[in-house]
C-alpha cells in the first residue's frame, strides 16, 4: 500500500487520469469552469446559487469531494479584488448549504493556488470523510 491507502495500480490510474486532466486545461481555449456555469459543459451538479456553483469533482480525493466556483470569472485568490466580496460570499453560504443539506459533522475547505491550482478559476473545494488524499489535492 502507498502512503494515500491506494495500492500502486490504483494510484497509477489516479495519475493517469489526472494528468490526461490537466494536460486538456492547459489547452483548452476557454475556461472549464465558466463553460460548466454558462452549461456548455455537463457535471454533477449539486447546488446552484444566483452567484455560486457547486459540483462533484471529477477525480475526487475524498468520499464527499465538491467543488464551489463563483459564476464570474477570478482567476485565483490572489486576483481577488474589493468588487468580488459578494461572491466570496456566496461561495461560502454555499458551502454552508452543502454542509447542512449533507449532514457533515467534520469536513474542510480548501482553496489552491498557483502550480496547485489546475484550472484558473477560483473554486474552493468541500472535502469530507476518512481518508483525504492530501497529496493529490
Amino acid at each position: 500500500m502507498l502512503k494515500s491507502g491506494l495500492n500502486s495500480n490504483q494510484s497509477l490510474k489516479w495519475m493517469a487520469k489526472e494528468l490526461k486532466l490537466r494536460i486538456s486545461y492547459k489547452f483548452m481555449k476557454d475556461c472549464l469552469f465558466c463553460k460548466i456555469v454558462k452549461g456548455e459543459v455537463k457535471t454533477g451538479v449539486v447546488l446552484e446559487a444566483p452567484k455560486a456553483l457547486a459540483f462533484k469533482d471529477i477525480n475526487p480525493v475524498a468520499a464527499v469531494h465538491i467543488l464551489i466556483v463563483p459564476k464570474k470569472h477570478i482567476d485565483t485568490a490572489t486576483s481577488i479584488t474589493s468588487s468580488d466580496g459578494a461572491d466570496l460570499v456566496a461561495m461560502h453560504q454555499a458551502a454552508k448549504k452543502l454542509v447542512e443539506k449533507l449532514k457533515l459533522t467534520s469536513y474542510r475547505l480548501a482553496y489552491n493556488g498557483g502550480k496547485y491550482q489546475h484550472v484558473p478559476h477560483l473554486h474552493m473545494h468541500l472535502l469530507s470523510g476518512d481518508q483525504v488524499q492530501w497529496d493529490r489535492l
